[in-house]
């Protein structure tokens, strides 16, 4: 075995730049399928950080238009109320956290600096539901809420765009011309799957902008979480269940509010990443598959340039398998080549597209592994042909060869 693998490295050898081609194929194959797979990892370990922000078991529910609620003169805007979501909290067995909601845009202004941003009215759960720790300060509690008072927590890019490199806590910011005390300075958490600064917003009490900024007693949304995920289901069924006996609704009349689920959003998100990595990782294997052919195309000119050589082995004493073995191994140690090459590439490049293009990518051992042992069966596979093709040679008419 170790004078065949001699044999096949001295004929590599022998045209180096025909087997550097050959091995660019798989170089190629493997480097694009170790880049493809960890920019689809990454963007898989992006989403599900993206996805975690949101909050943990969470559920919105927000009003829709019906006609029910055309039919009585109202929108559907106004079919929330802050008592519906004590109510749920009270009543709703599966649910563990709720928090009315507003929102609304508005300009924030300190000093001779403004920001245009989301303005939010929350309770004092939402922090749990949303999973969201303090940078500094406090945050909104229920005496704030009981007394509309004038008091907001700022996200990380108001704070920037405002304060600079200023502590923000226990300084006056105006809201549509309404002075409001900085009580806390929420922690930095990114963009959310759909894209949005999830740090561009201002959180005060829900209270506060219903009667003083907006001069409404609608909420646009409640959100709760539910004491566990697999609660989820409950939760919704219960939340139904109790929104339709207070909004008065009759059996044939559809519901004037929906239930939406983050659980089911994160689980189609993630089904999307998936298919993504699975389509990425099979274009690759397309470049490998290509390079196979390469290494099969290369073996059978081999075949044919050194059937007086393969006639010689013949005759004096080489056995079928022999040959066929040579011819395998030849084929073997070129992907192989090429494999780790492209191993070295595809690390490389992943690198410089995660640093240049801004792409999160993992590098996954798993895919490294399979990548290089891929590109050996492709070696395998395509060789075999031309290695069979050289073992089956009748060694006279292979001796008589020109």
């Amino acid at each position: 075995m170790t004078a065949l693998f001699k044999i096949a490295l001295r004929a590599i050898m022998r045209n180096k730049l025909r087997s550097s081609l050959t091995i660019l194929g798989i170089v190629i194959g493997v480097g694009a399928v170790i880049v493809m797979v960890s920019i689809g990892q990454g963007a898989k370990v992006f989403v599900e950080k993206q996805l975690e922000s949101l909050g943990i078991n969470v559920l919105i529910i927000i009003p829709i238009s019906t006609t029910h609620a055309a039919a009585r003169g109202t929108t559907g805007t106004i079919t929330l109320t802050a008592e519906d979501a004590y109510a749920i909290a009270r009543e709703c067995g599966a649910v563990g956290y709720v928090s009315p909601g507003m929102r609304t845009t508005t300009q924030v202004v300190y000093g001779n600096m403004n920001w245009t941003t989301g303005v939010s009215g929350v309770g004092p759960d939402y922090q749990i539901i949303r999973n969201w720790p303090l940078k500094s300060g406090r945050f909104i509690t229920q005496r704030d809420v009981n007394t509309m008072a004038k008091v907001c927590v700022l996200g990380q890019t108001v704070v920037t765009n405002l304060f600079g490199m200023l502590d923000p806590v226990d300084r006056w910011v105006r809201v549509n011309n309404i002075p409001f005390r900085v009580i806390g300075v929420l922690s930095a958490k990114g963009q959310s799957p759909t894209g949005q600064d999830q740090d561009d917003t201002v959180l005060m009490p829900y209270t506060t902008i219903q009667r003083k900024i907006m001069g409404v007693t609608y909420i646009n949304y409640i959100l709760a979480s539910t004491i566990t995920t697999e609660a989820r289901f409950e939760a919704i069924d219960q939340i139904t269940a109790l929104l339709r006996q207070r909004h008065r609704l009759r059996p044939n009349e559809e519901n004037d509010f929906t239930v939406i689920s983050q659980v089911e959003f994160a689980s189609t998100v993630m089904e999307t990443s998936q298919t993504m990595t699975i389509l990425l990782g099979s274009i690759a294997l397309v470049s490998l598959f290509v390079g196979g052919i390469g290494i099969m195309n290369i073996m059978l000119v081999s075949t044919t340039e050194r059937t007086r050589e393969i006639g010689i082995r013949m005759a004096v004493g080489a056995k079928e398998k022999d040959i066929l073995f040579q011819f395998l191994i030849e084929s073997t140690v070129l992907s192989s080549i090429g494999g780790l090459i492209g191993i070295i590439f595809g690390i490389l490049v992943s690198k410089l597209v995660s640093y240049y293009g801004g792409w999160p990518s993992l590098l996954s051992s798993p895919s490294i592994v399979v990548a290089f042992l891929f590109s050996n069966m492709v070696g395998i596979f395509f060789g075999y042909y031309p290695a069979r093709k050289a073992s089956r040679l009748n060694p006279i008419e292979a001796l008589r060869y020109e």
